[in-house]
């Protein structure tokens, strides 16, 4: 092949020849075509005949065919690939600029190298060639070999106990205290890698344990030994951050940080005693550097360590945390504001007390005065507290409390917030976004007491609305209108939040403005995917408020839910109409049948129309049971076309090794059962067993029952699986009585049932109980 000839022959780089052959490889490979193409670059790397740009392009060839092609493609000729590569790699190479084609090459062959590194001896070879690199006087070279180790330790690191002593652990603290970035950035990163697995392996050590089984890989525990002499390192790359630090651009003491975040949730408790001491020396050091890695610190090591350990430290550094959200330096009083809203999240306890919570709340209020940075975390601490502060007044029937610890304060904090989702720099550091969803939080958790404050934070918000509606024609410019549609979209998500809160009397008296202002937005937001699912969502929940109530706005509104439903395009909107649909069942009741028709027809062309996005197809099929419930006896004249279709779906299948279709498949099947659930209990309606209208289902119960066993076989069912299938094993019985036992008293569905009521899930729990009392109860009544 020409293209082949030209490789060494450029004088730039990188080699376009290198993109050229790699380009039509790629596309050649999978289909059989050009099976030669490594033994040719290989051939080039290892010819002692051959220019260094010669070895130098065949390698970067080699590497961007690694990157791009599928793994499997390649399996057999991973032997050739690393013979090239370590070539390229030893260090009586040369050329450091072949060194560095061989490390990246490396860099993406290691997914298909398994073959090798089970095989100690090619392990060994291929361990001590990127050992080597890593001492390599060119930087570049040394970063690639190092980004190697971290891969390497993320794919196989149930092999690296034999060189985590002799070598990994000194070049990755090496690395670490280097004073360049990129290789300071790769020797914590390795750190991080390692807590990642170590923290993937406990979870399976517990879900082992908990099947009574060995797990198949065990933690070697790396992280927890190396601990005394890697956080002494990272403490002092804390100290490393600049004053005009760029947000976006990752450094070491981010780095640091969230490397601190990783031990303190693998290593538990075993963190606190080597960051406590840190913390305690710098938190009121006069150079801001070290207060603020002291505050940064403290709040990495909030989760994972015992909390009733944590708790009584953090109680007594909270008035030095509420002084430092007052600091002469905005980096610090950014990384204090920062902690608060962790301790608000992780431990809200130890600030949910007389003692420091009133002092909290004024410093939290006068902080969103701040600059954006700090502004906006302030914002994630009043989210995290409201949320908390609820919780702590919790009721028995988890109804809404009469007053909480926020009551006194609450009217203050939600005028500030929205004043401050009116600040002209609301837009930097995502600050207007944080104070929106702060004051929905404080919504959605507020007192009884707190109910005016609410019902005047709605007039706010639909006066908003509003004014931002009035604004439409102003707009010209692409950004501004990029502002603006996230803008309507936040104040949609806040209108959710307080219609949830409306008591039945008030919701009908601003229900007009409100649907005035949504169908506005509507007429303007065609095409504009993120605004209409807003206020789908939002009329979502004015119709679940509104309940029958709801029926004049239908004739208004159905022109938009049809667009909604027909948009293909944007296949969120089409999830948001259909979940809509469902709503309005709920609200509307027997009401909806005049829509019906029109509707079905949409949600049956939708299921068989290729255009439409797989994942909208599972909520189209569970709304087929919100319209059975909702008319019942009437839903008969779509019995026929929605049990065929439903036939269909239960019987899909999946590729069993893709996670993504797996998932996909338990979505569709609990979409499939929802609606066999409200088709029953709708055709059911309050008659008895002996009705007419269920005498339609029973030709098809074979199948639901076969569907239900079906699931309970396959090993990858979710838990949600579980518990549709025991809702509609329930349903079935107290519907069909007696006849329904031969199909269930069946070892598959007893099986299934006994999973369900051992599940960590209540839902399946109950539903599991539930289903076997019926059967029961029909076994009894038999006998």
């Amino acid at each position: 092949m020409q293209v082949m000839a030209t490789l060494g022959t450029e004088t730039i780089r990188p080699s376009s020849a290198a993109q050229c052959v790699a380009y039509i490889a790629c596309t050649e490979l999978p289909q059989g075509i050009w099976p030669t193409v490594i033994a040719q670059l290989t051939q080039n790397v290892t010819n002692p005949a051959s220019t260094e740009m010669m070895k130098e392009s065949s390698l970067e060839a080699i590497g961007y065919i690694c990157q791009d092609i599928d793994p499997e493609t390649l399996q057999t000729q991973s032997n050739e690939i690393l013979t090239a590569i370590v070539h390229g790699m030893k260090k009586e190479e040369p050329s450091n600029h072949v060194r560095l084609a061989a490390t990246n090459a490396l860099l993406n062959s290691l997914e298909f190298t398994k073959a090798n590194f089970d095989k100690d001896s090619e392990r060994h070879f291929i361990m001590q060639v990127v050992c080597e690199a890593t001492q390599s006087v060119d930087t570049r070279v040394r970063v690639a070999a190092l980004q190697c180790l971290v891969k390497i330790m993320s794919l196989y690191y149930q092999y690296m106990e034999h060189y985590m002593g002799p070598a990994l652990f000194a070049i990755t603290i090496e690395a670490m205290k280097s004073d360049i970035d990129e290789i300071s950035l790769q020797g914590i990163e390795f750190w991080s890698t390692v807590c990642d697995e170590e923290v993937d392996l406990a979870i399976e050590l517990s879900e082992a344990a908990e099947a009574g089984r060995p797990p198949e890989r065990t933690s070697r525990f790396y992280a927890k030994g190396a601990l005394q002499y890697l956080v002494p390192i990272l403490l002092v790359i804390l100290t490393r951050q600049e004053e005009f630090d760029d947000d976006d651009e990752w450094n070491p003491c981010k780095a640091a940080g969230v490397c601190l975040m990783l031990l303190a949730t693998c290593c538990e408790d075993d963190m606190v005693q080597h960051v406590l001491p840190f913390v305690k020396d710098h938190i009121q050091d006069l150079d801001w550097k070290y207060r603020d890695a002291a505050v940064m610190a403290f709040g990495s090591i909030l989760e994972g360590p015992d909390p009733a350990k944590l708790k009584p430290i953090v109680e007594q550094a909270m008035p030095m945390l509420i002084e430092l959200l007052k600091d002469p330096s905005v980096i610090v009083r950014d990384t204090a504001a920062w902690t608060v809203g962790r301790v608000c999240e992780i431990l809200p306890d130890a600030v949910i007390n007389e003692q420091y919570l009133n002092l909290l709340l004024l410093a939290l209020v006068e902080g969103l005065n701040s600059e954006p940075r700090v502004a906006s975390n302030i914002c994630w601490a009043f989210s995290s507290l409201a949320e908390a502060a609820y919780e702590n007044a919790g009721t028995p029937d988890d109804s809404e409390p009469e007053t909480y610890c926020l009551s006194s304060c609450f009217e203050t904090v939600v005028e500030k917030l929205i004043q401050t989702t009116d600040r002209s720099d609301g837009n930097q550091h995502n600050l207007r976004n944080a104070a929106y969803e702060a004051l929905m939080e404080m919504m959605k958790n507020s007192a009884k007491d707190c109910y005016p404050i609410v019902q005047k934070t709605t007039l706010v918000i639909l006066e908003k609305l509003d004014r931002v509606l009035q604004m439409e024609n102003m707009i010209q410019m692409s950004q501004d209108r990029s502002q603006y549609n996230d803008l309507q979209s936040l104040l949609c998500a806040t209108l959710q939040s307080v219609l949830r809160k409306m008591t039945l009397e008030d919701a009908p008296k601003i229900s007009d403005q409100v649907m005035s202002a949504l169908l506005q937005m509507f007429q303007t937001s065609t095409g504009k995917g993120g605004v209409q699912e807003d206020a789908l969502l939002a009329v979502s929940t004015l119709a679940e408020v509104l309940g029958e109530n709801f029926l004049k706005y239908m004739e208004a509104f159905k022109p938009y839910l049809c667009l909604g439903l027909k948009n293909y395009a944007e296949y969120q909107v089409c999830i948001a109409a259909v979940g809509l649909v469902g709503d309005l069942c709920r609200g509307l009741g027997q009401k909806m049948l005049p829509f019906c028709d029109e509707i079905m027809m949409m949600l049956l062309e939708n299921l068989g129309n290729i255009n439409v996005n797989k994942s909208v197809k599972p909520h189209i099929l569970s709304v087929f049971g919100d319209l059975a419930l909702a008319i019942g006896p009437y839903f008969k004249n779509y019995l026929e076309v929605v049990l065929t279709t439903l036939q269909q779906a239960s019987q899909a299948q999946v590729d069993k090794t893709d996670y993504d279709m797996i998932d996909y498949l338990n979505e569709l099947r609990e979409g499939c059962l929802e609606a066999y659930t409200g088709i029953v209990q709708g055709l059911k309606g309050e008659n008895s067993p002996d009705n007419a209208d269920l005498a339609l289902l029973q030709p098809h119960v074979g199948h639901m029952i076969s569907f239900i066993e079906h699931i309970a076989l396959d090993e990858d069912h979710s838990d949600s699986n579980i518990a549709a299938c025991c809702g509609l094993i329930g349903d079935l019985c107290t519907a069909f009585g007696a006849s329904i036992l031969p199909f269930v008293d069946k070892e598959p569905i007893s099986s299934l049932l006994t999973k369900g009521r051992r599940s960590k899930s209540n839902k399946s729990k109950t539903l599991a109980t539930w289903a076997t009392k019926e059967i029961r109860k029909l076994k009894n009544a038999s006998s």
